[in-house]
């Protein structure tokens, strides 16, 4: 059985810009953060990822009036105190949060970075050192985006893509294959980085909006963007 952990956090927002009517609300999923796999019980596979985006886009759905839950990986930085916060470890811990929150939520927001791979198995003691080259049998984990594309009823969806080449082409790619809306397409100089660049590709593989800057104002402006194109359009 995973235990996930339910909280708030202390990361103040100063003040609502907007005070919505309970009818115009949405409530946004947002995943955030790494992942880690642990190959046994002190080392892991993870990557770099700071949830500083995450976090981002948490405060910008409170801005605007609307109730952000995000499923998080383990950070160091802190998210909105007004939002919901379940704290998970692995990716399959991650789906499964997910699949629990997704069907009373109205859309996703989608980046974190979840380990794409996992050991085949993890050793119940520390790993010696041998002298000899250790050989890591890996498998993929679920893909947490692409089961709740799959899953979706009437949710609109939004993913990251970090690519390092082909980056609109690789990005239009997964947005097909996990069934979004919306895919936001940035490099791997974004990883724990204050500041972003990203575009927003919609489903034809328009490039709808370029975005630069620290993260708080890019993630400001891809959700305005989420509203005019998928909040307002849905209601």
């Amino acid at each position: 059985m995973v235990l996930f952990i339910i909280h708030h956090s202390a990361f103040i927002i100063p003040h609502l810009s907007l005070i919505l009517h309970p009818s115009e609300m949405s409530r946004i999923l947002i995943t955030s953060g790494p992942t880690r796999q642990y190959l046994d019980p002190v080392r892991y596979l993870t990557n770099a990822s700071s949830g500083r985006m995450g976090a981002a886009l948490a405060a910008a759905v409170i801005e605007r009036g609307h109730e952000a839950v995000v499923v998080s990986g383990p950070v160091e930085i802190s998210y909105p105190q007004q939002a919901e916060i379940v704290s998970v470890q692995s990716t399959e811990d991650m789906l499964e949060a997910c699949l629990k929150i997704f069907p009373a939520c109205d859309g996703l927001i989608a980046a974190a970075a979840p380990c794409d791979y996992r050991p085949v198995t993890v050793a119940r003691h520390k790993i010696r050192k041998t002298g000899d080259p250790l050989k890591l049998q890996l498998v993929e984990t679920p893909d947490v985006v692409a089961t709740l594309g799959a899953a979706k009823i009437a949710q609109w969806m939004v993913a990251f893509a970090l690519e390092t080449e082909d980056p609109r082409m690789r990005a239009m790619q997964k947005l097909e294959r996990k069934n979004c809306d919306l895919i936001v397409v940035n490099g791997p100089r974004a990883v724990h980085a204050l500041d972003t660049q990203v575009e927003i590709l919609d489903a034809s593989g328009r490039v709808a909006a370029a975005f630069t800057g620290g993260k708080l104002e890019v993630a400001r402006q891809i959700f305005r963007l989420i509203e005019e194109h998928l909040i307002h359009h849905q209601g």
